[in-house]
This record gives C-alpha cells, structure tokens and sequence, in this order.
C-alpha cells in the first residue's frame, strides 16, 4: 500500500516521502479503515517543520489527521462496525465526550499517533465515527479537525450560541468558512473578515451578512462591534496573539471569544478588555467523539457542504501542501487516495 511519511529529523516539507509497506491488520478491538480522501490542516504544515508540540519528529511518522473512508476489516470483539461502513477518524483517539481532560489520548497525525496520508491505517474501534450520510469521502474528510474545532468553538462550552446571536469569524480558512456555515444554520448573524475583496464576495454568497476587509479598517474589532449593535456574542478566533486585540474589541457583554488560532505568535494579549464586559476566552483545541457525531448530524440536518478549494491526489500531496499555505486558499484543501 501507499504511505507518505514525514521522515525522522524532518524540517522540511522535502522530507515528505511516498512509499510503499505492507498492508496492516487489524488486533482486537481495532478496525481497518481503507482511505479514500484526506484534508489539510495548519498544524499539518507545521509539523514536518519541527514546530509543533514536541518539535522535530524523532521517528518516522506518517502525516495528517485528516481522513474517510470505508471499513474494510475488523478484529475480534468489534460489534458497532461491520466491513463496508464509511468512516472517518477522531482527532484524539481517547477523547470520547465531555470537557477536555488529562486522558484525551494521541492526536492523529503526529507523534506516537498514526496517521491518515496511506492507503489503509488501523484505529480503535472508538476512534472512529461514521460519516455524514449527506456528504461524499472527500468532504467528509474536512471535518474531523477544522469542522470539529469550528463545532467546538460555536455548540459546545457554556455558551452555545443560539438563533439572533452574532458571531464573528476570522479569514476564509477551513474553519472559518466551517464555523460560517454552521453558525447561518443555527440562525445567527455572521460577520466574516478578509484582505482580500474577492474572497469577501465569496464569503457574502456563503451567507456572511457583513463582511470587513481588515486591511482598510485597521480597527475591525471595533466596527465589528458596530455592526452587532454593541458587541458580537461569539468570536471565531483563529489569529492568535496578533489578532486577539482586535478580537476583544469586538466581543460584546458576557459574551465568549473561542481561541482556536496560533497564525500571528506576537501581539498584545492583556486581558483586561474583558473584565468591563464580563466577556471570557474559552480555550478550543480540536474536540471529543461525541462532538464529532453531533456535527455530522448537524450536517446532515441542514445540508451543510464544507467548501473544498482543490483537491489533489495522492502523488501530488506536496503541490497540496504548497497550495494549502498560498494567499489564494479558500476553505479546505483535500488529498484523494
């Protein structure tokens, strides 16, 4: 079978290989999932870097957390899956529901986790979900982590948002446009920001229903505000410390800021913005299985379909990675095996 593998020692996206090694079984309790499509994320830039947690790979590891497809074994004891079901994998393999907690378990696609970017990978059978039915491979394949996160971000804390709230998200990346589309489904009001004129366009047909370019209005946090009447009840914050200013600006009374984003590492984090709003930051880092399931019903619900810029196959997964850190992107990024 095919696998790509960020090499042991890698710093560069060069030391991404494609190979092939056998085909693995599944012990008991586990599952066979055969690939049929993967999607990038940030992180997946940046751990062939060597700058994620834990810094450069020490063995080597294959990449993306990313992916669905159908059963094609399973081993002794498995009882809610059977060969044939579509699947995808949980971001944390241990992370069944709840809050966030100690025994979330590995994180696919990086150290000592497996990962996606092969043909056929075996998971526990809890570290699966069954997909939308709505939904093809690869756009199924978008969702365990940005539309997780985005899911996490906007229905789950103590802050859910509701119909006649107003929500805020940052840029037009995958969890971006994910948290956008989710949050027009449950009846809010949705402000988007961008750079780039062409993609606010894009991101009115998505349903935005203000849009900021934050290069014209340096001050968007502030006219995001405007825009809600006062304040904006939940923030999508995927910039980091260079954007988490502007962010605070924006959030209205009692109202949350999901910090998703490491984009921008330097900027001015204080606090204190919040404490006259009685506003909060929630930490978001991906979510749990059962956060999954709900999204996909969700989505099933409401016909949402995460927007996939381009698509790439299997041998093409460094132009997919290049094109996954451009200027142009738009939403998701996919790999098809």
């Amino acid at each position: 079978m095919r696998q790509w593998v960020i090499t042991a020692g890698s710093t560069s996206l060069n030391d991404l290989r494609l190979g092939e090694t056998e085909t693995p079984q599944p012990g008991p309790g586990e599952v066979l999932v055969r690939v049929r499509a993967c999607s990038l994320n940030y992180r997946d830039q940046i751990i062939p870097l060597g700058f994620y947690m834990g810094g450069v790979v020490q063995n080597d590891t294959v990449p993306l957390s990313d992916g669905a497809g159908e059963i094609a074994a399973v081993g002794e004891g498995v009882t809610s899956l059977k060969i044939g079901d579509r699947v995808a994998g949980t971001f944390f393999q241990g992370w069944i529901d709840g809050p966030p907690n100690p025994g979330m378990g590995v994180a696919l696609g990086a150290p000592p986790a497996p990962g996606m970017l092969q043909d056929f990978v075996v998971l526990p059978e809890q570290g699966v979900v069954r997909l939308a039915e709505s939904l093809d491979y690869t756009q199924a394949a978008c969702l365990p982590c940005a539309g997780v996160t985005a899911w996490n971000a906007l229905m789950e804390g103590p802050r859910p948002i509701k119909a006649g709230d107003t929500v805020l998200v940052l840029g037009t990346g995958g969890v971006s446009l994910l948290a956008l589309q989710i949050a027009k489904a449950a009846g809010a009001t949705v402000i988007a920001t961008s750079s780039s004129d062409a993609k606010l366009e894009r991101v009115k047909a998505l349903g935005a229903d203000y849009t900021i370019n934050y290069r014209t209005t340096p001050e968007w946090g502030a006219e995001a505000a405007r825009l809600a009447g006062g304040g904006v009840d939940k923030v999508v914050e995927v910039g980091g410390a260079g954007t988490l200013k502007q962010s605070i600006a924006a959030v209205g009374y009692a109202g949350e800021i999901a910090l998703i984003g490491v984009l921008t590492r330097e900027g001015d984090t204080s606090p204190h913005g919040l404490m006259f709003k009685g506003a909060s930051i929630r930490g978001i880092f991906v979510g749990s299985r059962g956060m999954a399931q709900r999204l996909n019903a969700f989505v099933d619900a409401h016909g949402i379909k995460p927007v996939i810029d381009k698509a790439f196959d299997i041998e093409s997964t460094r132009e997919a990675y290049a094109y996954q850190s451009s200027a142009g992107l738009f939403g998701k990024v996919a790999i098809t095996l």
